[in-house]
């Protein structure tokens, strides 16, 4: 079936999504690449798609990826484009194919890209039919070595897809380039680098005109100027501005200006780019960390990787909103993309909510790394992945990750790999002692290529630092590998920040991946020349599991379906600015009675048998807390007598409510309870919006909790739920954040998990009413009605 949709060539819209009205197999087939092949048995959807998440989960699969299938995919789309849209450039543009995509139009071969990470584009131009003829877009995706990453990647064109209509003269594709070399408290000055091609077989003549906008939408200033290129040429054009009194843009204050490009010619706009400018200045000192517009400043960092649960890879815009909300919430004031280049509109978000973002280009480089199947560092290992392609496409990889994303205000650093040290996998060196195996390569190697890559990225971006995140410091201190990096990143190696700091004294160290209790924060906190942290994670993750049946990893702040887990509070109490309190129970341990940790100790629930001694853990921001028990209190206590980071209670449980009250200057500033819950008798939903948008695109985030008579949420409970619903929309997925589940993703029922489970709602393009029901046997059912306008 011909997708006529005229408004996806009006040509007043450069660049528009083109995600619509695509057709799947999931399979392979020799011809689907040709115009003629027969595609109407084949499935309808729209993009972005990630099939792997559709499952099944098999134990056969790799325990690394998830427990999920790789294989290979076919899409395919048909479009008309009118004869209007003549003498125009048409580009195809993907931002990611996991993985070796390969892409026809009306039969002739674009291209190959082995990377499943890499954003890239096609000029279609020569290959178009204009008026009623049929075009065919025809995109393979390969991913049969499924055991290829140490994380779930997904499988598909799980990221969007652009059109892009441009005149024969036109800014190259992430042909800007903006940056502030110069700021003060009085101006800055705005330096803007456009790229301009011409495929005239003429001169051209044109008009460049700059514009800055503030967040209000008003333009500030304005400059331009007349130019001229050489028939098929190609030329960069420089231009200055100074911004006077600017607002500048920091984690607390995230403010935005734009820049808007125009090539005019013959009076009329021919090209259009707006680029986001967020004026801030940054450097990190040897000796005292990391600036921030004059400011030191810490970096409470987590790291995340790209997938959402039962979504999968391909992630909605509200999804990753939402969960962005939620960490800042949190007191994250930075985030390191591991291990790979991100979608751009989270770049995007990160500019907007203001976190300091670490981009990450690779995860292995010429030599593979182990990829566990059978379990976390059990039997053997795959070897499949990126260091396969890394000789012929590294540089390309991290030319267009630089590219496409160094206008963003958030990035402060680009890394050039993860944990390519890591001992024995693959590299080695006598320096490991008992550890070290002469048949590994040789650690040396690391040196040359680190110089290499940071070289590439130096030629596109001068102004941001070069990092990677070591994983054997020791080692890596025998090759030339720390040199070529501006900034030093530490994977888990606090124990070497103060004598590194000593030996090196010209390099600048921060934690780049780290532990999550209370330790590895004080090395930050009592160390003024360790920049920050990241910790891992800021949520959990498909894949990297320990064995089957556990199907993800756990480290996160928030669990798979975004909820807030134990540690999302104590990371909180270290980190947030907002007066917190929280409290959970913990088990009595003879052996280091003080180490509580909240990752996989604590359990926010008030359960027990009466007059048995408990453990009540309690972390906060303030100076002390009071806890109450059924409205006795039960002691106040300080958080300066609890080194540890958590105070804690031993008491006689007793059935009722618990709260614990913060206290500043002896006043009540946050408080925090836990009641005993009863046999679940109903279903409560909670909806973030009621109003959805027409469009495809837009997602409800639907909490579903299981409660008692007394409103109380059974933390136990984990009955399964049925969901049903009608009108214009459908369910994307069910989350419920089980390590040990394994039903279908695609089911419209699920169990619940601690007593919760999310619901992600996505509008169709009709209006209308959205009405989810959902129930459960011997429970109290309930519904939600949601606008679709």
């Amino acid at each position: 079936m011909v997708n006529v949709v005229s408004q996806e060539w009006n040509l007043s819209v450069k660049s528009r999504r083109f995600n619509f009205d695509w057709k799947f197999l999931k399979g392979d087939n020799p011809d689907a690449w040709k115009i003629q092949f027969d595609d109407s048995n084949w499935r309808n959807l729209d993009l972005p798609h990630d099939w792997s998440i559709e499952g099944p989960f098999k134990k056969e699969y790799a325990s690394s990826t998830g427990y999920l299938p790789g294989g290979i995919g076919w899409y395919r789309k048909n479009f008309i484009v009118p004869d209007s849209i003549k003498g125009n450039r048409i580009v195809i543009q993907f931002d990611g194919i996991y993985k070796n995509s390969e892409v026809w139009i009306n039969g002739q071969f674009l291209g190959k890209r082995p990377y499943g990470y890499s954003s890239f584009h096609y000029d279609l131009t020569p290959y178009v039919n204009f008026g009623i003829q049929d075009n065919v877009i025809a995109v393979k995706v390969d991913h049969t070595d499924f055991a290829d990453s140490r994380w779930y990647p997904g499988s598909g064109i799980y990221r969007n897809v652009f059109i892009q209509l441009t005149d024969q003269l036109y800014i190259k594709p992430y042909g800007i380039f903006v940056t502030t070399p110069n700021i003060s408290s009085s101006e800055a000055e705005i330096q803007i680098q456009t790229t301009v091609k011409n495929e005239y077989q003429n001169e051209a003549k044109f008009q460049i005109e700059h514009q800055i906008i503030d967040a209000a939408g008003k333009e500030i200033i304005a400059c331009s100027s007349v130019e001229s290129i050489a028939a098929n040429g190609e030329q960069e054009f420089f231009h200055s501005i100074c911004l006077e009194q600017p607002t500048l843009w920091s984690p607390e204050n995230p403010y935005l200006y734009q820049v808007e490009t125009k090539v005019i010619k013959d009076g009329e706009v021919i090209d259009f780019e707006t680029t986001p400018l967020g004026v801030r200045y940054f450097h990190f000192d040897v000796n005292s960390g990391f600036y921030l517009n004059g400011q030191n400043l810490k970096m409470k960092g987590v790291c995340l990787h790209h997938d959402a649960g039962c979504l999968g890879a391909a992630v909605p815009e509200k999804v990753w909103h939402r969960r962005l909300q939620l960490l800042k919430e949190a007191g994250v004031n930075a985030i390191r993309m591991s291990h790979n280049p991100p979608a751009p509109e989270l770049l995007d978000m990160c500019d907007f909510y203001g976190f300091l973002v670490q981009d990450e280009a690779f995860d292995e480089w010429e030599y593979p790394k182990n990829k566990w199947v059978e379990g976390w560092n059990k039997g053997e290992p795959s070897l499949d992945g990126y260091a396969s392609d890394f000789s012929d496409w590294a540089e390309i990889d991290l030319r267009d990750m630089v590219l496409r994303d160094r206008n963003h205000p958030s990035i402060v650093f680009w890394s050039i790999g993860n944990e390519i040290d890591y001992p024995n996998d693959p590299y080695s060196h006598p320096v490991l002692e008992d550890r070290y195996k002469a048949d590994k390569p040789e650690a040396k190697g690391m040196g040359e290529i680190a110089k290499r890559l940071a070289k590439v990225v130096k030629q596109y971006d001068p102004t941001r630092p070069v990092t990677a995140a070591l994983a054997s410091v020791v080692m890596s201190n025998e090759t030339e590998f720390p040199d070529a990096l501006d900034v030093v990143g530490y994977n888990y190696q606090e124990f070497l920040y103060q004598d590194d700091h000593e030996k090196y004294p010209n390099r600048v160290i921060y934690g780049s991946e780290n532990g999550r209790h209370h330790k590895a924060w004080l090395a930050v906190e009592k160390n003024d020349f360790i920049s920050g942290q990241f910790i891992w994670t800021g949520i959990d993750y498909l894949g990297e599991a320990h064995g089957w049946p556990l199907r993800h990893a756990t480290p996160g702040l928030l669990d798979l379906a975004g909820f807030k887990k134990p540690l999302y509070f104590f990371k909180q109490s270290e980190w947030s600015e907002k007066d917190m309190v929280h409290i959970g129970m913990t088990s009595i341990k003879e052996d280091h009675p003080d180490q509580i940790y909240w990752d996989h100790e604590v359990v926010c629930q008030w359960k027990g048998s009466e007059g048995e001694t408990v453990r009540v853990a309690c972390c906060t921001n303030c100076p002390e807390v009071d806890l109450f028990l059924n409205g006795a209190s039960v002691g106040v206590k300080k958080r300066e007598d609890f080194p540890g980071g958590t105070i804690y209670w031993e008491i006689p449980y007793q059935k009722g409510t618990l709260k614990a009250v913060g206290k500043r200057n002896g006043e009540i500033c946050c408080t925090n309870e836990l009641r005993t819950a009863s046999e679940p008798t109903k279903l409560q939903l909670h909806t973030d919006t009621t109003i959805l948008k027409a469009d495809k695109q837009d997602v409800a985030h639907i909490e579903v909790s299981i409660l008692d008579q007394d409103e109380t949420l059974v933390y136990d409970a984990e009955n399964l739920i049925d969901c049903k619903i009608e009108g214009p929309g459908e369910i994307i997925g069910i989350e419920c954040s089980n390590p040990a589940s394994h039903q279908d993703y695609k089911v419209t029922y699920r169990k619940a998990y601690h007593g919760k489970l999310l619901i992600y709602v996505k509008s169709a393009d009709q209006p209308g009413t959205i009405t989810l029901k959902i129930s459960s046997v011997g429970l109290e059912s309930t519904s939600v009605d949601i606008k679709v306008q």
